[in-house]
């Protein structure tokens, strides 16, 4: 097995409440997208928003609804990494106009990564 191939066994389905920052992220062919930087989520109102994926390309936004599977040792993603959306401060009009929500989490997760740790 290589560096792009997504282990033959995930184990078993996590919720996000417990996804690890560092879980290998694989698109749906097996191909290493990246690993997971943070998960986006609401706790007050117990929403998952999505991945913030770090990538060979930069971070990039996993919106919930391209997560194909949350497991132990791994996150499947419906899309290439390359397909997936950078954060922004100001995400493009485009997609706020076609998507507010996908605008507000992109918002969401450029405000994670510029914040001081």
């Amino acid at each position: 097995m290589t560096d792009n191939e997504a282990p033959e066994d995930l184990g078993a389905p996590v919720s996000y409440l417990v996804l690890a920052d560092g879980t290998p992220v694989f698109d749906v062919s097996g191909s290493r997208a990246g690993e997971v930087e943070h998960v986006l989520s609401d706790d007050q109102s117990d929403v998952f928003h999505g991945l913030i994926v770090k990538t060979a390309g930069g971070h990039r936004f996993a919106a919930a609804n391209l997560i194909d599977g949350l497991y132990e040792h791994g996150v499947i993603i419906s899309v290439p990494a390359s397909d997936l959306p950078e954060p922004s401060a100001d995400p493009a009009a485009r997609l706020a106009e076609e998507d507010a929500t996908l605008g507000q989490s992109l918002k969401k997760a450029w405000d994670w990564l510029v914040q001081p740790r």
